[in-house]
């Protein structure tokens, strides 16, 4: 009996030492928690979604989703072989291109009209806090926060470890210039010493006017946040980011719903829009794009060209991994939206709408 309390003290403690680690973040507090509370979409002490959004699809249970999750067959989730890649120059780049790179997942880098942009960077090879699962694919992580050069605008959806990195925000922190979120994801960045000067935090349909010609607006998703064990403290969020020359749709993660109309009846037509596509299930349909909803949403966005991201990176899914790809594939055939899908690391020409790319996993097993 002794033994075991021991057994149990220990295991308690090692609880709670891992969950103080920094890199959980720190909910919002003081005024910064009172300019949540005043917001519209801040509920009994959470943050909610414009329509009701059920963790899980009617009629799924958590023992299922588990259940599946550990015993489920599943078929082809990792690539057996290493991804193709192109590994593009990004610190010896020239002023005037306007390029995009895409990491893997929902990481990418931009320089838009003489701007570097960063979103959702993780580039520290796992996609979770734990010692094991998460990890990334063979060839996936290229790039290191060494090949990023000075960053002028770090976007970043909302705070889930897929999205929000720790080791890899606080090795490119002396990079980076401004910081642009959701309302209280400011309180992991201020608690990892970043200087609250270069934090901006906005609620949905809040705008900020940079730089001559540069403008960003906070905008809708269909989601969810948190690092720990407390969920909806932080907004998530998608973004309009207007510069000089282009108007481009930064999506984060999203479940299909109105906004999406709405927001490309009131700020589009979008240049490009990069979408959720991966890492989706019918048990939470809510909250990801399926593979059927993306070509509407990207149609409804009035967006000239679609950039799938959100997959070929981590399993956080049950799917094979090159099905998000494949599946918008086969279903533009009948849409014939202007879809690219990069190679990661390869270089998008963002003023290039007749640049083509190709069907590259189909050459992965």
């Amino acid at each position: 009996m002794l033994i075991s309390l021991s057994v149990l003290i220990v295991f308690v403690l090692v609880v709670v030492v891992f969950v103080n680690h920094p890199k959980f973040g720190k909910l919002p507090s003081g005024e910064r928690l009172e300019r949540i509370q005043s917001s519209p979409n801040y509920q009994k002490g959470s943050f909610r979604n414009l329509s009701v959004t059920p963790d899980l699809t009617e009629g799924v249970s958590y023992s299922t989703v588990m259940w599946d999750f550990l015993f489920a067959k599943k078929e082809r989730q990792t690539p057996t072989e290493i991804l193709p890649s192109v590994k593009t120059d990004l610190l010896n780049l020239s002023p005037e291109a306007d390029i995009l790179v895409w990491f893997g997942h929902s990481s990418y880098f931009m320089q838009v009209d003489g701007k570097t942009i960063l979103v959702d960077p993780v580039l520290s090879g796992a996609a979770t806090p734990m010692p094991v699962g998460g990890k990334s694919f063979t060839g996936s992580d290229i790039y290191t926060t060494e090949d990023i050069p000075e960053i002028d605008i770090l976007f970043i959806s909302h705070d889930h470890w897929d999205h929000l990195d720790y080791d890899t925000i606080l090795k490119l922190k002396p990079k980076i210039k401004l910081v642009i979120c959701g309302l209280g994801i400011g309180a992991h960045f201020e608690h990892w010493g970043f200087d609250p000067k270069t934090i901006i935090e906005m609620d949905w349909n809040e705008s900020v006017d940079l730089e001559e010609g540069f403008s960003v607006t906070v905008l809708p998703a269909r989601h969810f946040s948190g690092r720990g064990f407390s969920r909806n403290k932080a907004l998530w969020v998608s973004f309009a980011f207007r510069t000089p020359s282009m108007n481009l749709y930064l999506g984060g993660d999203s479940g299909y719903d109105r906004h999406f109309a709405e927001i490309g009846n009131k700020y589009g037509p979008f240049d490009l829009a990069i979408l959720d596509n991966g890492q989706y299930d019918a048990a939470w349909r809510y909250v990801h794009l399926m593979p059927n909803e993306i070509l509407t949403a990207a149609r409804e966005l009035n967006a000239k060209r679609i950039l799938p991201v959100h997959s070929s990176k981590f399993v956080l899914g049950n799917h094979p991994w090159d099905e998000p790809l494949e599946k918008i594939i086969a279903n533009n055939e009948s849409e014939k939206q202007n879809i690219i899908t990069p190679m990661i690391g390869e270089q998008v020409n963002l003023n290039d709408s007749t640049q083509a790319f190709s069907l590259w996993w189909r050459k992965v097993k």
